[in-house]
């Protein structure tokens, strides 16, 4: 039926002879004004909030078969594509030229069903039903998405024998699910009930007042809370913030709620060093955990309100009565500097560490570094990782603090511990060990020993989604070089956590 011509709808009369052409006119009609509906008032996608979502997940086999929930999507053709039941796909790489990316996606199909031959008449047969049906293929071509919704995309190397999860969904890497491509179906309005929009809206109110608060206080991280608190309620006062959408939303908020944390930490001991923000740190993770756990539901939102709550009183307790101060200059003495691994904050950012440096009184010089994933460099170095319940290699392409794009590989494990020898030592001088990690990964502790001697702990504190590169410094006391080559050995203390390294420099006072 051609909708140039305009819809023809059946109309029945009385005497009218009826034929099957008539009767398959008259569901085409319904079927095709439905598809124009959802072609006009639909963007093509994934339907959020119906069922599982429609999403995919590595089964926990350590295989190349993936998990797809049930959901609705609509194509770009208009077509209704429903999914009632989990599908399993398994991934064959004998149809695949490796290393390559492969897209998991849905497509709509109609099948013919229910046949019927009459045998008093053999002209009269054929099927009763038509089943609208759908089905999640494993695609090699970039997904059209007139004809397919992609629901994940994979990049699968050489060698691999098992897909997984994204450890960080925004940034993952080769052999692990990346759902970051999903389109998402155009749904207008908002179904939240008027009581959780006015708790919403008080609540921004009061995060936006609270960093507003900090600001003043010279807090620059404070003011992307602000915007991000401005944003949402923008959104919020055109009806755009529903269960759907506002788990998003919040994900950035929290996240810069994160770095107005970390920046107190740094740059206002002042602040920091309060009971009370000790507790806002703990309430922000809680936050970043309960949206980590992608249940968006009504259960997940109420708990998300109460906490958020929780924690801006708790911050603006903080501040409460602190007034900004001028810090007296520091009284300066004829003591010699001694090495402090504080006096390296600047150098976590910096793209590309300088040979030489002076920080604070001292001149540090660079005298070793490891390449990781360099053969000759690591053999040279005796690195190697052990003991650990996972360990695998990665190349990534991050950016640091100030906009940098670093493309670097590296190693990383889970548990167990590293060990490395550094060259080109003087006896009895401190060392610091620079460290390029992925700071998504962060907040752990490392315990350090040198030639089997404890040598200090390593904390790590705070992540950064955003920007991810860091050179993360552990000092080793003077007493710990006791000769021009020692054997380093770094073991993870927090239990679950992807310790990394892409580049290790190693650094000297004159």
């Amino acid at each position: 039926m051609s909708e140039q011509q305009g819809f023809k709808r059946i109309n029945f009369f009385k005497g009218f002879l009826t034929t099957e052409k008539d009767w398959n006119d008259a569901e085409q009609y319904h079927i095709d004004k439905r598809k124009l509906q959802n072609r006009m008032l639909h963007a093509p996608g994934v339907v959020f909030g119906y069922q599982g979502d429609l999403k995919v997940t590595a089964r926990a086999r350590g295989d190349l078969s993936i998990e797809v929930q049930p959901g609705y999507a609509v194509d770009g053709a208009g077509n209704d594509l429903h999914v009632p039941h989990a599908v399993i796909k398994s991934i064959n790489l004998d149809e695949l030229r490796l290393p390559q990316t492969v897209y998991v996606v849905l497509r709509y199909y109609e099948e013919l069903t229910d046949f019927i031959a009459y045998k008093e008449n053999l002209e009269y047969k054929g099927h009763r039903r038509v089943l609208e049906s759908c089905k999640v293929e494993v695609s090699q071509t970039e997904p059209d998405i007139m004809r397919e919704v992609e629901l994940a995309r994979v990049h699968i190397e050489k060698g691999a024998n098992r897909v997984r999860d994204a450890r960080d969904p925004a940034h993952p890497v080769n052999n692990e699910l990346d759902l970051r491509y999903v389109p998402r179906a155009g749904q207008a309005g908002s179904k939240m009930s008027p009581q959780l929009r006015l708790r919403l809206e008080a609540l921004l109110w009061q995060i936006r007042k609270g960093a507003l608060e900090y600001t003043r206080r010279g807090v620059l991280a404070a003011h992307d809370v602000v915007q991000a608190a401005n944003t949402a309620l923008m959104l919020l006062a055109v009806g755009l913030v529903d269960l759907i959408s506002v788990f998003e939303i919040f994900r950035l908020v929290v996240e810069s709620q994160g770095e107005m944390a970390l920046d107190v930490d740094v740059h206002h001991p002042t602040i920091a060093q309060k009971k009370e923000f000790a507790e806002y740190r703990k309430q922000v993770e809680i936050l970043r955990g309960l949206l980590g756990e992608g249940k968006n539901n009504l259960e997940t939102f109420t708990n998300l309100l109460a906490y958020e709550a929780k924690a801006m009183d708790i911050a603006n307790s903080a501040v409460a009565g602190e007034k900004p101060q001028i810090e007296a200059p520091e009284k300066k003495d004829d003591k010699p500097k001694l090495a402090d691994v504080k006096d390296w904050e600047g150098v976590k950012t910096m793209p590309t560490p300088k040979p030489i440096m002076e920080l604070e009184g001292l001149s540090w010089v660079l005298v070793d570094e490891i390449e990781i994933l360099n053969k000759e460099s690591e053999d040279k170095h005796l690195f190697q990782i052990k003991d650990a319940k996972d360990n695998y290699r990665s190349r990534q392409k991050l950016k640091y603090p100030d906009g940098t794009v670093v493309d670097d590989g590296g190693r990383a494990h889970v548990d167990g511990y590293s060990e490395f020898r550094i060259l080109n030592l003087t006896p009895n001088r401190p060392v610091i060990i620079l460290r390029r990690m992925d700071y998504v990964y962060g907040d752990y502790e490392l315990e350090m020993a040198v030639n089997g001697k404890p040598a200090g702990i390593s904390t790590c504190q705070g992540t950064d989604r955003v920007n991810r590169w860091r050179n993360w410094p552990v000092l080793i006391p003077a007493e710990a070089i006791t000769d021009t080559q020692v054997t380093v050995r770094q073991r993870s203390i927090t239990a679950g956590r992807d310790i990394n390294m892409f580049h290790i420099w190693v650094y000297q006072p004159k």
